[in-house]
């Protein structure tokens, strides 16, 4: 029987928690259309293809653009005294994922497939991509500002969609003691919105 250190059985354990992470490519912040045409194409869409999703840059681009840094500590969206509460969840039939805007990298919080918990609608709980809005209390905890800057994000990913030709609307009608649950979310986190994003 083959023996291990202890030291080597926690460093094991740490690459397989991590194993199933998503490094993402660069995000491109050059491109799209002009705002003016963007945001005349702004709208909500509720059918969405099942099968085909986004692609790691795409991905990569979209949460830049939602909650990324454009500047040193700086987000692509307003937050109060800069606390940077709002942090964003990706939830894929691969399971879900905290984004890590410093890393780039998708943080596996959930292997199964939880995009039943995304939405009421059934649209919701087929489409490739749900984004949960997540604030936290402890970094800010007034409603109203919390509120300002998850609006920030959903717009954000309105416009993004809006100059790639992809379709979103955002949603506040899910479970959120189910959804925080599966995120694993701790106490002072809640979820504010969902928004389905896809073909």
């Amino acid at each position: 029987m083959k023996r291990y250190s202890l030291v080597s059985l926690i460093l094991m354990a740490t690459i397989s928690m991590n194993a199933a992470d998503i490094t993402l490519p660069q995000p491109q912040k050059s491109g799209g259309k002009p705002l003016m045409e963007t945001l005349s194409e702004r709208k909500s869409a509720r059918v969405f293809d099942t099968e085909r999703q986004l692609s790691h840059q795409q991905l990569a681009d979209l949460l830049w653009a939602a909650c990324g840094y454009n500047r040193e500590d700086k987000l692509t969206i307003p937050t109060a005294l800069n606390r940077q509460e709002i942090s964003i969840y990706a939830i894929t039939p691969d399971g879900a994922y905290r984004y890590d805007a410093k890393a780039n990298v998708l943080r596996e919080v959930n292997s199964s497939d939880i995009r039943s918990l995304s939405g009421q609608q059934e649209f919701a709980q087929k489409a490739t991509l749900n984004i949960a809005i997540v604030s936290d209390k402890a970094k800010m905890a007034h409603d109203i500002f919390a509120g300002v800057a998850a609006g920030a994000v959903m717009q954000n990913i309105y416009l993004w969609c809006a100059s790639n030709g992809i379709g979103t609307v955002a949603r506040g009608s899910f479970d959120g003691e189910a959804l925080a649950k599966a995120l694993e979310l701790d106490a002072d986190k809640r979820i504010l919105l969902v928004q389905t994003v896809g073909y």
